[in-house]
């Protein structure tokens, strides 16, 4: 109670000061003349303080459970353990620690690179063996949540196990984590992940003791712990709740465009109608689309509105015989040459894409609004809009998709809509697996690119402070993980900054005044006390560090999950290597971030330069060449990454 009590201290502090700094800063401080530059950094600024409320947030009601219990008896349990191409070798011995876990369960080997030896291998251990069937052939495959989801179709246990190919489990794991699951609201028990090749100094930032600690334990204390993707436990039941509602909610959203589609096809129609009775019957199936709409907004049955919309439509087409002979040919030669994009084999989605349900596609529906159809014409098309709702998913290989597949990345998806559905999750703080983090600045920057672009692509489809279901206390949770990610663009700017005054002599500030100290310092110091008080001895400085040091990953992260989610542009699934890659050329990968070390060292030579001849206040460079240190100290981090040579089995300091 009095670590809590303490830690709550440090964080109303640190949000009171961090508050009174930003307001100074927005109406005092701010030097509109130099705004391209003093704009920019009052924005990045109030970017950090964002960050950090929501970290204090975060840790405002952090949960240290207690030990769970025992075991119940009886419970059914599959293993799942992912790959595609890690070695077979690794992959065997994950299996084989995976068969010999204590509580009685079923192990498979998920195998999406479909090859005999991992075949031969998992039948010589005696444990199961999955790949993908014929009904995945031409269709979208989904990376990893894929791979879940077909294992899913074809096992049936209780409860999941899902662990990466590399990620030993102990054989206590499921003994130490299934008690949890006698609360039948709970639906996820995740527990850490922890890498044993990885060295003391952690060069490439891989164990993330503040995430897989303090910060999940917040979350948890908010019921928003969310699934990592490997080592948890999911409930069944659960997963199979969350793809029956997406199927029902995708297919709910195409079956209203189609029914928008058609108000507007009646509505064109309707201008060309000389005869009142014909002007009335479309008048009515307009009237019955509207009230088919406002049916779904009320929650009726799906299938009973679609029913009830299309037997209107066939009541009044009967009245519609009459008009123009001609126009009535034309509009069945052009539905004839829309039959082929009517019918219900879509296009499939491309690599990254959510779930959707078919309809038509974009182009078919842009020429039925489009089109000046004749009465009875525009009712046919309206028939034929309606039938074309794909409701067996047939461009999928399953209708129903329990783990998400919207992102690259399908944990946090999954979780926030479990959560959304009312469901509870668990973090147990006891590391259960051990596996292999990357032993090479290219692999980890290929991982960390992923993880990020598979975060973004869920913030910009399914962003958590509008998906309904969630508690304010969940968004802000998974906003919080969400928004660490844009710290690209600020990194930027505070690079920018110190270069700007030291060669330019632009203050982005009106002042260096005591004004400005008496707020910045008491912020700045309570928000490291407050990273400390979380932290309870944890080492965090490597997170701090790769935080702005890879500010180019974050940034393209950013851009290329928007170009996918706004225009289709494909990302596809880079699998982590498990094995060390070569070094030569790494250099190249850092290079905007050699390219800022090299700009700051030559900003402080210039700015010192300038303060010597007096062209330049001292304060004002004393705080910027104090900037530069301290961004080159955070940015040497990539120096270290870019000599560590992997893991030699010992602890190396650095």
């Amino acid at each position: 109670m009095r670590r809590e009590l303490g830690l709550r201290v440090v964080i109303t502090l640190t949000l009171v000061l961090g508050l009174n700094y930003t307001v100074w800063r927005w109406l005092e401080s701010v030097n509109w003349s130099a705004w391209w530059i003093a704009v920019p950094l009052v924005l990045a600024e109030t970017y950090s303080f964002v960050d950090v409320t929501l970290f204090g947030i975060t840790m405002w009601r952090a949960k240290q459970r207690e030990d769970p219990g025992p075991p119940p008896d009886g419970v059914t349990v599959d293993v799942f353990i992912t790959t595609y191409d890690e070695p077979v070798p690794l992959v065997a011995r994950t299996a084989e620690a995976a068969r010999d876990i204590r509580y009685p369960h079923r192990t498979w080997v998920l195998d999406d690179g479909a090859r005999a030896e991992m075949r031969a291998a998992a039948e010589r251990l005696g444990v199961g063996y999955i790949v993908r069937g014929e009904d995945w052939a031409d269709r979208p495959k989904h990376a990893k949540a894929g791979n879940l989801n077909n294992a899913l179709a074809l096992t049936e246990g209780e409860l999941v196990l899902v662990l990466d190919a590399d990620q030993i489990p102990a054989p206590e794991i499921l003994d130490r984590t299934l008690a949890y699951f006698d609360d039948p609201q709970v639906a996820l028990v995740q527990t850490p992940q922890f890498f044993t090749n990885v060295p003391d100094a952690d060069p490439l930032g891989s164990q993330a003791p503040l995430f897989y600690g303090p910060i999940q334990q917040g979350k948890d204390g908010w019921n928003a712990a969310f699934f990592c993707g490997s080592n948890a436990i999911l409930r069944r039941d659960a997963l199979m709740q969350l793809g029956l509602v997406g199927y029902v909610r995708e297919t709910e959203r195409t079956v209203r465009e189609a029914l928008a589609t058609s108000r507007r096809v009646l509505q064109r129609a309707r201008r060309r109608a000389d005869d009142p009775r014909v002007a009335a019957a479309l008048d009515d199936v307009a009237q019955a689309a509207a009230r088919a709409l406002r049916d779904l907004d009320a929650g009726e049955a799906l299938a009973d509105v679609t029913y009830a919309f299309q037997r209107r439509v066939d009541e009044v087409s009967g009245t519609v015989v009459a008009g123009d002979m001609a126009s009535i040919r034309a509009d069945l030669e052009a539905l004839g040459a829309l039959a082929p994009a009517l019918a219900a084999d879509g296009p499939a989605a491309p690599a990254g894409a959510g779930q959707t349900a078919t309809v038509v596609d974009e182009d078919a529906l842009a020429a039925l609004a489009a089109r000046e159809w004749s009465p009875l014409g525009a009712l046919e098309s309206v028939r034929a809009l309606l039938r074309a709702v794909d409701v067996d998913r047939s461009d999928e290989a399953l209708a129903v998709m329990p783990v998400a597949t919207l992102s690259v990345t399908e944990d946090m998806a999954t979780a926030m809509r479990l959560h959304s559905l009312g469901w509870r999750t668990v973090y147990h703080h006891e590391s259960l697996a051990h596996g292999l983090a990357p032993e090479d600045l290219g692999t980890m920057i290929t991982q960390r690119l992923r993880w990020a672009q598979g975060t973004m692509q869920v913030f910009l489809q399914e962003n958590p402070l509008t998906v309904r279901g969630l508690r304010l206390g969940q968004r802000l949770m998974y906003a919080a993980t969400m928004w660490s990610y844009l710290s690209g663009f600020a990194a930027v700017v505070y690079l920018a900054a110190p270069v700007i005054f030291l060669c330019f002599g632009v203050l982005p500030v009106t002042a260096w005044s005591v004004d400005f100290f008496l707020r910045f310092l008491p912020f700045q110091i309570a928000s490291q006390l407050l990273f400390l008080t979380a932290a309870r001895g944890l080492r965090t400085w490597r997170g701090q560090q790769y935080s702005l040091a890879l500010f180019p990953v974050w940034i393209k992260a950013t851009w290329t999950a928007a170009a996918n989610v706004w225009w289709g542009r494909p990302l596809g699934f880079a699998v982590t290597p498990k094995v060390r890659q070569s070094q030569t050329g790494a250099w190249r990968l850092v290079r905007p971030q050699l390219a800022a070390m090299a700009t700051l060292v030559v900003a402080a030579v210039i700015g010192i330069v300038r303060w010597s001849l007096g062209y330049a206040p001292w304060v004002g460079t004393a705080v910027n060449l104090a900037w530069v240190v301290y961004d080159l100290v955070v940015l040497s981090v990539i120096v270290q990454a870019l000599r560590y040579r992997g893991y030699q089995g010992a602890e190396e300091e650095g």
